[in-house]
């Protein structure tokens, strides 16, 4: 029985220090340019929705609450993962060929369109800068997230 095999060659550069290796390389990658994004917005929507947040009663309803934490739980795991694929040789190439990334990348683009979409709604009536901004900025990482889904599905191999 014959069967093809595909070898992919990838070159990464790194800095080398005593302890750490930093695999330089996968920054220059579109999905660690992706992954970068992603963690630089994801930081300025929770920095707004945290320097914005207030004890009143107002302030504390659900649409508010629902973006800043969906905001704080996927600028983590985007941290994770970059920071993952940032110390290791291997994991840059290897997490995207998993279903993690797609199931990930989904799930963080379909509740930060919602929970963008929710705070964007809510806010129509009363006007705040920072919270407008924070809910476009997350209509812009969902966008990222949605590409880096579509990556992930084609990158993925079902092993």
């Amino acid at each position: 029985m014959s069967h093809s095999v595909t070898i992919t060659r990838t070159t990464t550069s790194t800095t080398n220090t005593s302890y750490i290796v930093l695999n330089t390389g996968y920054i220059k990658t579109f999905p660690g340019i992706l992954k970068l994004f992603q963690l630089l917005i994801g930081v300025a929507v929770v920095t707004l929705m945290a320097m914005h947040y207030s004890d009143s009663v107002y302030y504390r309803q659900q649409q508010y609450l629902f973006h800043y934490l969906m905001a704080t739980t996927f600028m983590i795991g985007t941290f994770c993962l970059f920071l993952a694929c940032l110390t290791s040789l291997s994991t840059g190439g290897l997490i995207a060929k998993t279903i993690y990334e797609l199931i990930y990348h989904s799930v963080a683009a379909i509740l930060l369109l919602v929970s963008s979409a929710c705070l964007l709604i809510k806010l129509r009536d009363n006007r705040h800068d920072a919270y407008m901004a924070a809910g476009v900025l997350g209509l812009v990482n969902t966008v990222l997230y949605f590409i880096s889904a579509f990556l992930a599905h084609r990158s993925y191999r079902g092993i």
